[in-house]
């Protein structure tokens, strides 16, 4: 994950009327003095197991704390919120030096290896009793975090608003980065 720090990390932010507030101050008071919510804003660009992961966890505990989020899939990210693919999505063997069992290169491409790495991590999960993906989104859905489908990696990528799974917004980069713009917190996964 990359942070992106926003205009109100550090010591201090500046107000709008330029005046200089504590960090603490200026996430708690947005415009006019009223208070807000504190805001995260996601950028989803994986389509793997252990990447749909950290999106929706962030999100979940988010939203669980009270903040406003949003969640813009981008990319192979789309298949985390895809009607079809989001129940299988996969982990890659090969090439992850993170897996827990070091898997050289032409293990992991042996046929079988990602269905073996998959299944690990989903038992993982079930023994963590971590929800599942499915799950997750329902979570997300439910406290009020915005689903965000990239509309021009839906074009580039052949995939229309039906293939969604219910709850997801289709907009554009424009569109998110406008949300994005006040948030506390920025993440691209």
């Amino acid at each position: 994950m990359t942070a992106v720090a926003g205009p109100r990390e550090g010591a201090g932010a500046r107000a709008r009327d330029g005046t200089e507030r504590s960090g603490a101050a200026a996430r708690e008071q947005g415009d006019a003095g009223r208070t807000r919510r504190r805001r995260l804003a996601l950028v989803a660009s994986k389509g793997t197991l252990d990447g749909a992961y950290p999106p929706l966890i962030l999100a979940a505990t988010a939203a669980s704390l009270g903040w406003e989020v949003g969640i813009f899939f981008t990319f192979y990210g789309l298949d985390i919120i895809h009607r079809k693919k989001h129940r299988r999505l996969k982990v890659a063997p090969v090439g992850n030096p993170a897996m827990p069992v070091p898997v050289p290169t032409l293990i992991g491409a042996l046929p079988g290896m990602t269905a073996a790495a998959t299944a690990m991590m989903r038992g993982w999960m079930k023994r963590a009793k971590v929800p599942t993906v499915a799950e997750f989104l329902d979570i997300a859905r439910e406290s009020g975090a915005k689903l965000i489908a990239c509309s021009t990696t839906m074009g580039v990528m052949g995939v229309e608003a039906k293939d969604l799974v219910p709850g997801v917004d289709v907009a554009g980069a424009a569109a998110f980065l406008d949300f994005a713009a006040d948030a506390d917190v920025s993440l691209f996964v």
